[in-house]
């Protein structure tokens, strides 16, 4: 039962990050300064980034209770302050609580700014939360590295989260647009979604390649080239190759998006007779399953980061 907590604790803290950092690099690289100033544009990114700092605050702060219950073989009722004070004083993932929960509070309170300042407030958060999120690389198999290997393997690790940071909250920054608001509103932010997400088509371009990329580094450091072929008789392969195939729907459905659903919302919004609201809805749906299957992603790290990649000979 603990290790199913620490897994939705770890599930949780993953994608509430991503969306700290991913929805602040969306106001930088996809908005104007227009934009970024018309409240009708942004007021439901500055409410999400306040609402997702609050929350990873508390999630951390649970992560942390579990995992010092966890350590000291203890129920959580249990745990008494020696035990806190030594798990974040003494310890590696104690250390990166602290530097996470700082980071946080730094997002949180530049989220206030986000009204009359959006581009260094949005800096500011973007950079907390990438922070906070890099923190998280101490709680899986990065964290066990050691010397030169393991400060590579956690650089790569972190830049690897990061890029599928900004990918995610792309798309969750997209569903906010293609919200249904009011009539006059709802067809400026459509018109708007329709140009970020050209624009969108670029940066996901390149946070793919990162991904892969660093993917395929923290790979070869986690297993080693020579045991590749051992992967598949794993639960911890099985789980590797059903992210990849998930990897691979959500570059699909980008691509449909690219080619196929965009365009058609543009040519629906330049013809006056035309219903925008089905090729809106459309997309929408495309979203939808592509952020399903990102918070699938998210879920099976949370559960194989805790794994053994290749056991021990003769181990159950």
């Amino acid at each position: 039962m603990a290790d199913f907590v620490l897994i939705g604790i770890r599930f949780a803290l993953f994608a509430n990050l991503m969306l700290v950092a991913g929805l602040a690099a969306f106001l930088l690289y996809a908005f104007n300064a227009d934009e970024r100033a018309d409240p009708n544009v942004t007021a439901g990114f500055r409410t999400a980034e306040r609402r997702l700092c609050w929350s990873g605050l508390l999630i951390s702060a649970a992560g942390l209770g579990v995992l010092t219950a966890s350590m000291n073989g203890v129920g959580l009722l249990e745990i008494d302050p020696p035990m806190l004070f030594a798990m974040i004083g003494e310890t590696g993932a104690g250390t990166a609580w602290l530097y996470r929960t700082a980071a946080l509070l730094i997002a949180l309170a530049a989220s206030w700014g986000l009204a009359q300042r959006a581009a260094p407030s949005a800096a500011v958060i973007l950079a907390a939360g990438s922070i906070a999120l890099a923190t998280l690389v101490w709680s899986g198999h990065a964290g066990a590295t050691e010397g030169a290997a393991g400060t590579l393997h956690r650089a790569s690790d972190a830049l690897h989260m990061i890029a599928a940071a900004v990918w995610l909250g792309g798309i969750a920054a997209f569903l906010l647009l293609l919200q249904s608001p009011e009539r006059e509103a709802g067809a400026a932010r459509l018109e708007i979604a329709v140009r970020t997400l050209d624009q969108f088509a670029r940066v996901g371009t390149i946070c793919v390649i990162v991904i892969a990329a660093t993917g395929l580094l923290n790979g070869h450091l986690i297993v080693g080239v020579e045991n590749f072929g051992r992967l598949t008789g794993t639960p911890y392969g099985q789980l590797l190759l059903a992210k990849l195939a998930l990897f691979v729907l959500m570059l699909a459905l980008a691509a449909a998006n690219r080619w196929r659903l965009t365009p058609a919302l543009a040519v629906s919004l330049a013809d006056p007779e035309a219903d925008a609201s089905r090729a809106a809805a459309a997309i929408r749906r495309s979203l939808f399953l592509e952020a399903a299957a990102g918070a699938a992603i998210l879920a099976l790290v949370a559960w194989f980061g805790l794994l053994e990649p290749i056991p021990a000979p003769g181990a159950a």
